[in-house]
């Protein structure tokens, strides 16, 4: 699948997209930007796609991976624990679609801050 940047201050980061229609309704829409809002570790803005929620979706993923939470129509990155979390584990409030997974080193994310502005698009 297609890869995307995911860029905010001086960060480059590079994700590979899953095989699902959720995730080549946000290619189709890219580029995008968002101001971050966050949640624990994970990281999460509005964008302009619809969804509903796919065969297969979770409240947990590894961390790394990329999101869409339908009922706020927003791109999610999780990376770590958040409030819904139980010990250690990366989990969302509820259900996502799995999007994809940053590849390499992504704790760049922990620079990220409330309001930063992010950008994804296609390489």
């Amino acid at each position: 699948m297609p890869r995307i940047q995911i860029s905010f201050d001086s960060y480059i980061l590079e994700a590979k997209l899953a095989d699902s229609d959720c995730a080549r309704a946000l290619l189709k829409a890219l580029p995008l930007e968002g101001d971050a809002c966050l949640w624990g570790k994970e990281i999460y803005f509005a964008i302009p796609i619809e969804a509903s929620l796919e065969t297969g979706a979770s409240d947990q993923l590894p961390a790394g991976s990329l999101a869409f939470w339908p009922p706020g129509n927003a791109f999610c990155i999780i990376w770590g624990p958040t409030p819904a979390s139980h010990e250690n584990e990366p989990r969302f409030a509820s259900p996502v679609n799995y999007l994809g997974k940053i590849y390499g080193d992504f704790s760049a994310l922990d620079q990220i801050r409330e309001g930063d502005t992010l950008s994804l698009s296609i390489p």
